[in-house]
């Protein structure tokens, strides 16, 4: 079996040379669904895996812009449009320096089987930038979205390729870029999601990616005899997904002690409560400041530069930052510390060796694919009210997304158990590939 993988891995490299983050995704796969293929005979022989390996289009253009001294910028855009098998493309849209087509493509292989968990008919895609929004004025955004989105809408549709933010893109470009949208192809359609309550958006959705973790490390824990109450809890990030883990940790009685940005952590050993979080909120969604200016409001608290929170004792970790922020030696940190429960908030949060570490020592480990579905699952929600004309209130969004948390974590469970234990990656991996699998053999080879 190790032979099998090993070939089908070297094959993959070939093809994808110099794409590091892509092949950490693969790999991953690759490892708990190739012993399955070889079991099923129903999919083995089909070279299906080396099918959705391969996206079915990659989109590049160029992207001119003037800033605001009039001198002309050009930044690289890109559309991975990686298996439509179960449904239109769905993913997200990054703008951010780190943005190359490895990232993306990682991305993108991995909404694959994230869409899929959620039960909902979307397939798997992921697009972006290098344009980093940071430090540009509103009107410089403006004009990039409006450049991005004019070579963009030619690629996307409403029921071909449905973009949704991510890193970077927040409510404002997501409405810059509606906006292009709109005017070129002379429609008001809900081709991307996270748009504004008033013009199409959903409910819960900035909400949902972070409330999602937290929904899904509730049921690791109640299948395990515990809960969240009283818990002690280290959050990385301080962005969306990581504010509103924190929010929701909190309301159900977690105690949340970090949080973090590129700079550095805070470490309240009394707890970030809610009219912290608050402060926490205006610090990074109006002021945009650094997350060290937390300890002049509350002095009692401490910044650490340059280093992640993983250092911190906790019952429950929430890594909610970016891809590769929690490495071996952190795992290790976190288990000798009496960590219980890992979810993802991230996208691949966890190096491969970090996973290992979790999986030896049985931790729970929910990775970001299962655990942080849920910004998609109420993305999702958000194209069936757009088809609807019609918008479902707070609390029917939020029983939909905890019923497809919900569901995803008994998927995993399903294809996860191992003598006693619930290998989350393998079940996630395996849950998601059938459903995916089933569709594409159904529909020939194409």
């Amino acid at each position: 079996m190790d032979k099998v993988i090993k070939d089908f891995l070297a094959e993959v490299n070939k093809r994808n040379q110099n794409e590091p983050e892509f092949m950490q995704a693969v790999t991953e796969v690759a490892e708990t669904v190739i012993p399955y293929i070889v079991k099923n005979d129903v999919y083995y022989g089909q070279n299906i895996l080396m099918r959705m390996v391969e996206p079915e289009r990659v989109v590049s253009f160029r992207v001119a812009w003037i800033d605001d001294q009039e001198e002309i910028q050009v930044n690289r855009g890109y559309r991975i449009e990686m298996n439509s098998a179960i449904g239109p493309y769905k993913g997200g849209l990054r703008f951010h320096p780190s943005v190359n087509l490895s990232v993306l493509k990682f991305l993108a292989f991995e909404q694959i089987f994230k869409n899929s968990l959620t039960t909902l008919p979307m397939g798997g895609g992921k697009g972006g930038s290098d344009f980093n929004p940071k430090g540009r004025t509103d009107t410089e955004v403006m004009r990039f979205c409006q450049s991005f989105m004019t070579e963009l809408f030619r690629h996307i549709g409403p029921n071909r390729d449905i973009p949704a933010g991510d890193i970077g893109v927040g409510s404002r470009e997501i409405g810059y870029m509606f906006g292009q949208y709109k005017r070129l192809k002379n429609e008001f359609t809900g081709v991307l999601t996270g748009k504004g309550i008033s013009w199409g958006g959903s409910l819960i959705r900035p909400e949902a990616t972070g409330y999602g973790v937290v929904y899904f490390v509730q049921k690791m824990m109640e299948h395990n005899g515990a809960g969240l109450a009283g818990k002690k809890v280290v959050i990385s990030g301080s962005g969306n997904v990581a504010q509103y883990a924190a929010e929701k940790t909190i309301q159900l009685g977690g105690k949340v002690l970090t949080m973090s940005d590129s700079s550095g952590y805070i470490y309240d050993a009394e707890g970030i409560d809610k009219e912290k979080l608050a402060h926490v909120m205006e610090l990074k969604n109006i002021k945009r400041a650094r997350i060290s200016f937390y300890i002049e409001k509350y002095p009692k608290a401490k910044f650490v530069a340059g280093k992640t929170p993983w250092e911190v004792p906790c019952e429950l970790a929430l890594p909610c930052a970016t891809q590769n922020e929690l490495k071996e030696k952190d795992a290790a940190l976190l288990i000798n510390n009496g960590c219980v429960c890992v979810g993802e908030g991230a996208n691949m949060p966890s190096t491969p060796e970090a996973i290992h570490q979790f999986t030896n020592h049985k931790i729970l480990y929910a990775p970001g694919k299962a655990s942080n579905a849920g910004g998609v699952a109420v993305s999702g929600l958000e194209m069936a009210q757009n088809s609807l004309r019609y918008n479902w209130s707070r609390e029917e969004v939020d029983d939909k997304l905890q019923s497809i948390m919900a569901e995803i974590h008994q998927s995993c469970m399903d294809f996860g158990k191992e003598d006693g234990y619930v290998n989350y990656v393998k079940g996630a991996n395996i849950a998601g590939f059938v459903k995916v699998a089933d569709a594409m053999l159904a529909q020939g080879v194409v």
